[in-house]
């Protein structure tokens, strides 16, 4: 493989950063296989719940589909919370990084505001603000992103549901992936 001829980027060459370019543009269409690949490994158990981490991503995509959703949203639901291992102290922001150039500005909102709008269902258990959602009240994806959690985030630690597969899901994630980027502001 062809290599550039800088050891620091200040001094490289039109024809560097035009090999680079090629490199990297061939890099960026395989993104869907790379997500697909890390979601097939997500098969521990998330520890405490009753299934994989790998399992309620595929039930909380399932019912997206089986609800209607646009296929942008099946896959912006199925990688929502891909960022669990990396980044679990801000997962969804993870995850929405991930999709943002993908998906509509509507998508890439409830995908970076879903794990603050899901403590609803256990911060008071825990001493916090089950309400803490509620800042965002008067943001246009406000009920949206209540939606979200309500029928597919919150509801999917079920250890009987029978999801879809990670292969079902495959033609839909490598559609979103191959999407012209949006550019968002």
């Amino acid at each position: 493989m062809k290599k550039v001829n800088f050891t620091e980027m200040k001094n490289g060459s039109r024809e560097d950063y035009e090999l680079l370019e090629k490199y990297e543009k061939n890099f960026e269409r395989k993104t869907a296989d790379r997500l697909l690949k890390y979601l097939a490994s997500q098969t521990t158990t998330l520890e405490g719940y009753q299934i994989t981490r790998l399992e309620h991503s595929l039930q909380a995509a399932t019912r997206a589909y089986k609800n209607g959703e646009s296929e942008e949203m099946v896959v912006a639901t199925l990688l929502h919370d891909i960022g669990d291992d990396l980044a679990p102290m801000n997962h969804s922001q993870y995850a929405a990084s991930i999709i943002r150039p993908y998906v509509s500005e509507k998508t890439y909102w409830i995908i970076l505001h879903h794990g603050l709008f899901q403590t609803y269902y256990s911060a008071h258990h825990l001493g916090g603000d089950r309400n803490a959602r509620d800042k965002f009240k008067d943001h246009k994806y406000y009920q949206d992103t209540v939606d979200f959690c309500e029928k597919y985030d919150q509801s999917s630690f079920d250890p009987n549901y029978k999801s879809m597969s990670l292969e079902e899901f495959e033609p839909m994630v490598k559609k979103i992936f191959d999407r012209k980027p949006f550019y968002h502001h």
